[in-house]
């Protein structure tokens, strides 16, 4: 029995250009000529993929892989859309899990695919046409969730879905988990959260936004738990900090519910991100916290150019992105560890023990937090304190930042009081 899923029936009548990840997009090889290079790279790439897991401190390591995943010659492929597996956050993580687990089974290659169009039935389509090809498919982003049809279509294959449970085609939800597909989606909203308590501690004027591409779950996540982690320090740390919404970027959600906020309305628009940024600037913010894919390289632009103001990267930790001559605008990064999740269930396919699963990761499994590490953020050593302190209770559940479909900012708010 199937019943309706409204969010990704709601997403696949939008057919807007999709992206779950905040960073800039750069084009990727594609094909079967990517193979070799991507293997080639392996070892630098893992390098960099262990710098920015190690900025989430505590992070549980994946066990070590042993005879099966050395042995393993598995044919990966990762599905992106519309940036490409350099995009330097969301799809780059999740490729740099692949290029770890390579790392220890060098008979594995991956081959990055990417689907141009950012349409939801091309992205399908996109899977359906390489299914044949490979052992295993990483699709990357709430736009692939529809490919519940070819995995039971094709039972040998493997699909590690990032940032959606999976659906039929129709976007209708099956009862139980697809035998062939482990599914991660994260709680957003508690890296939100410490974005939040993060702005409201750091900022001078007492005005700091959440900038985001389009109101799909996830990137709502982000907004709501910014806001209640805003609410938060006001609170219990002494703080007054205002979070500013633009009304003529407010977001509709995928149920068509006004959310607020502050969104661009597409991932790849660098020119309306810039316009964003300077308009929320002249409103006296100078913290943005921005989760918006390539159309967030115009905030940071914009950010760079006022002198004056932070920005919260998102996903991963975007430090290096933040280099502005001799300074940075990074105050810190909001994290999700997709990468070791990927690299994960890698290994369970290499060791026989995959097996099909919805899984929501947070900060109990340490899938969730923020950069502290000295040199990667900007954050004192207080302030560190008191978001570590707070995190602490989104940890053992005691806080529960608002998030989409769940708790509302109004109730959160209400909580503290």
């Amino acid at each position: 029995m199937k019943k309706k899923l409204l969010s990704v029936v709601m997403a696949v009548s939008m057919g807007a250009v999709l992206l779950s990840g905040c960073g800039e997009a750069i084009t990727e090889p594609s094909g079967d000529a990517a193979t070799s290079a991507a293997t080639e790279a392996a070892a630098a790439a893992t390098e960099a993929a262990a710098a920015t897991s190690e900025a989430a401190e505590g992070t549980t390591e994946a066990p070590a892989a042993g005879g099966a995943v050395a042995d393993a010659a598995l044919k990966i492929a990762i599905v992106s859309s519309p940036s490409g597996v350099d995009d330097g956050s969301f799809n780059e993580n999740n490729y740099n899990g692949i290029l770890s687990f390579i790392e220890e089974a060098p008979n594995s290659t991956v081959t990055p695919v990417k689907e141009e169009t950012g349409d939801v039935a091309a992205c399908i389509q996109t899977v359906s046409d390489i299914v044949a090809d490979y052992d295993v498919i990483v699709a990357s982003g709430f736009q692939f969730a529809g490919i519940g049809d070819i995995a039971e279509e094709n039972p040998d294959v493997d699909f590690i879905l990032v940032d959606s449970n999976p659906t039929y085609a129709d976007g209708t939800e099956k009862d139980t988990p697809f035998d062939n597909i482990y599914a991660m989606t994260f709680k957003e909203q508690e890296s939100g959260f410490a974005a939040g308590i993060a702005a409201a501690l750091a900022t001078k004027t007492n005005k700091v936004a959440v900038v985001n591409g389009v109101a799909y779950p996830s990137n709502v996540n982000y907004q709501y738990g910014f806001e209640s982690g805003v609410m938060y320090a006001n609170k219990n740390y002494g703080t007054a900090a205002e979070c500013v919404e633009l009304d003529s970027y407010a977001g509709t959600d995928v149920t068509n519910a006004n959310v607020g906020g502050n969104y661009i309305g597409s991932f790849s628009d660098e020119a309306t991100g810039k316009t964003v940024g300077q308009n929320l600037i002249k409103e006296g913010v100078d913290v943005m916290f921005v989760a918006a894919g390539a159309s967030g390289n115009g905030v940071f632009t914009a950010a760079k150019e006022a002198g004056n103001v932070y920005v919260i990267g998102c996903d991963v930790d975007q430090y290096d992105d933040g280099q502005n001559g001799d300074s940075n605008i990074i105050l810190t990064s909001g994290l999700k560890i997709m990468d070791r999740n990927v690299k994960l269930q890698l290994e369970n396919v290499a060791n026989g023990t995959f097996k099909g699963e919805n899984a929501l990761l947070g900060a109990d499994t340490d899938s969730t937090g923020y950069v502290s590490e000295e040199g990667r953020c900007q954050l004192t050593a207080d302030q560190i304190s008191k978001i570590d302190e707070a995190f602490e209770k989104v940890k053992d559940g005691s806080v529960v930042p608002a998030s989409n479909f769940g708790v509302t900012p109004e109730d959160f708010e209400a909580s503290l009081n």
